[in-house]
This record gives structure tokens, C-alpha cells and sequence, in this order.
């Protein structure tokens, strides 16, 4: 299911949303991590996941400068990011990947649109574009690695 983050018209309603994803993001994970097998795989899942607790820092920054609302978990989405991931394990540690693939697709495009936000200041612009840049580059690994699988 693609996601609507980035759609806002509202700066504040933006960053509440990048927050909820990055809690369901967060949260897939940790259910990938718990899910797979291999140690090697686990602990570049982990690295990425501390890009999403370090993205959900600055997000929460950035909502207390700008009076966003900073949720403290995940929305029902978070629901399909993991139903996603378990379902896939049935399938194997490649499934898994392919799984977390299509998270990040939703996550690049958030922050894509984030970044082209009319109301974004210089800031929080910089911020969403290094985002995007490690979002992108989970998608490919996750892509690459899961082909190799």
C-alpha cells in the first residue's frame, strides 16, 4: 500500500506523519531482526534501523521547534509494515527482504515529497534529503541483497 506522507498541505501535519512512520518503521524492524536467521543480515538490519531512531530524533526536534504534535508509537499502518514481514517469513529470509523493500518505497517516497514541501524551511529541507538519501540507500541493499538470496 503506497503511502500519503508528503501530501500534506500543512508543515506541522507532515511531521507528525514522517514521526508515525518512522515509529512503524522502527517497528518492522525489529520484527525483521527477530525474524531472521542469519546473523549478518541481522546486524545491517540493526544498523539501519538506528537511521530510523536517529531520523526519529531529529523529527521530534523538529516538531517541538515548529509545534507539530510528536506521537510516542506507531499507527494502525504499523499493523501492515509488520503483517507484511510475517507473512514473508513463511517464505524465507529473501521474502523477508522483499517485504522491507516495499516499506522503504513508502518511506523514499515521504521523504521525497518532504523534501519539495512548499512550507519546509532550509533546515528541516536538509534533514529530509539526507533522510532520503539513507532511505534510498536501505531500498537498494535490501533490493540487491534479497535478489541474492
Amino acid at each position: 500500500m503506497a503511502t500519503t506522507v508528503g501530501t500534506e498541505g500543512d508543515f506541522k501535519d507532515l511531521v507528525t506523519n514522517l514521526i508515525y512512520l518512522e515509529h512503524d518503521a522502527i517497528a518492522a524492524y525489529d520484527s525483521t531482526i527477530e525474524k531472521l536467521s542469519d546473523p549478518s543480515l541481522s546486524q545491517q538490519i540493526a544498523q539501519f534501523r538506528d537511521d530510523h531512531h536517529q531520523h526519529l530524533s531529529v523529527l521530534k526536534d523538529i516538531a517541538m521547534q515548529s509545534g507539530a504534535d510528536a506521537p510516542a508509537g506507531g499507527d494502525m499502518k504499523q499493523m501492515l509494515t509488520t503483517g507484511k514481514i510475517a507473512l514473508a517469513n513463511m517464505m524465507g529470509e529473501g521474502a523477508i527482504l522483499k517485504a522491507m523493500k516495499t516499506n522503504e518505497d513508502d518511506t523514499v517516497a515521504a521523504y521525497e515529497r518532504a523534501r519539495d514541501h512548499h512550507d519546509a524551511i532550509p533546515a528541516s529541507r536538509e534533514f529530509f534529503a539526507k533522510a532520503l538519501a539513507d532511505e534510498q540507500r536501505h531500498r537498494e541493499w535490501m533490493q540487491r541483497t534479497s535478489e541474492q538470496l
